[in-house]
């Protein structure tokens, strides 16, 4: 199997990263304007979430978000934008705004099986080291590297933690080229079939997993999935294939790889903040936190996953989550 390197922007160090500005934006006042004015018109017309783009116009600002969407789609997949008014708004007002901003840059996805479409970030309690259907993104535990099934996901930080919960991001692309480099026998595993768990979220009649690569490509564009806790999860189900030490030590040297310190950024992520990544090209994770006691103070991010225009063609494999997640949006299972 011949396999060559990822080539372009998407391929970068954390130093490269550090050493440029092209993927932090800092929204003006001229922005934060049409943002303001946009929001009031549609709370003047009582619409709601979910709601289209035509709905929450934009002006000179619109151009502006399709470029960022350019540099995540085409460029280092990874955007910044610093300066959302969290501050003149309420939870609720501002989770608008968020959703209107939104759908100039996407079409938003179901995250879950009660098609959520704005999810939020925060720790419920759960534990995915003893419910192997708990969400990490629900509790106060790291998480290792991984990605989410949509192109583009986007975080806005709302609260942060009392301590903890830094954001982490590599870049899978330059991952793979140095696994390439070094150790091409488990790339050539990566890019073969595995095993990856549903987490109790598959339509009745679905199988409780899916058969996917880590890596794959498409009219010359890389496309990853990764996620370590999934692949070990969907061990649980007999039929499915036993992992052998190579797959273990495949998954383990991705994950080593985008911990280092020449391919981890680390991000300071403040209240305001809206973090956009390509889950295609970049990995992300996050460590631990320690959370206040009050309910308002606790750590509280919102996500949005997105189809773009810049993916209008996607490898088949992904075809089977995107018809679950289409099916929830539809049919959302009861809370």
């Amino acid at each position: 199997m011949a396999i060559s390197p990822i080539e372009g922007p998407c391929a970068w160090t954390a130093a490269q990263m550090k050493a440029s500005d092209r993927w932090i934006y800092h929204l003006t006042e001229e922005d934060r304007r049409e943002l303001r004015e946009a929001l009031s018109a549609l709370r003047a017309s009582g619409t709601r979430i979910p709601f289209g783009k035509e709905r929450f116009p934009l002006g000179p600002l619109t151009a502006k978000l399709e470029r960022l969407r350019e540099e995540a789609e085409h460029g280092s997949g990874v955007m910044l934008i610093r300066g959302f008014p969290l501050e003149e708004w309420d939870l609720e007002t501002a989770k608008l705004a968020y959703w209107g901003l939104g759908t100039h840059l996407g079409e938003p996805l179901a995250q879950n099986a009660r098609g959520q479409l704005l999810g939020e970030v925060a720790d419920k309690g759960g534990n995915p080291n003893v419910d192997p259907n708990a969400r990490g993104y629900h509790t106060a535990h790291a998480m290792p590297f991984h990605n989410d099934f949509c192109d583009i996901v986007g975080l806005l930080c709302v609260r942060r933690a009392k301590s903890g919960g830094l954001s982490c991001v590599s870049s899978a692309a330059a991952v793979h080229n140095r696994i390439l480099a070094e150790r091409p026998d488990l790339l050539e595993l990566l890019y073969g079939e595995w095993y990856c768990d549903a987490r109790g979220e598959q339509p009745e009649g679905r199988l409780p997993y899916y058969m996917e690569p880590r890596f794959a490509r498409l009219g010359g564009r890389l496309f990853t999935h990764h996620g370590n806790t999934y692949l070990s999860s969907a061990q649980r189900f007999p039929e499915v294939p036993r992992m052998t030490e190579r797959h273990f030590e495949a998954v383990a040297l991705v994950d080593k790889l985008c911990a280092s310190d020449e391919f981890r950024l680390d991000m300071d992520f403040r209240p305001g903040d809206i973090q956009l990544l390509n889950n295609h090209v970049v990995l992300h994770s996050r460590t631990d936190f320690v959370d206040y006691d009050e309910p308002e103070k606790k750590r509280l991010l919102l996500r949005l996953w997105l189809r773009t225009p810049g993916y209008p063609e996607l490898p088949a494999f992904m075809t089977p989550r995107l018809q679950d997640m289409d099916h929830w949006m539809r049919h959302p299972r009861a809370a």
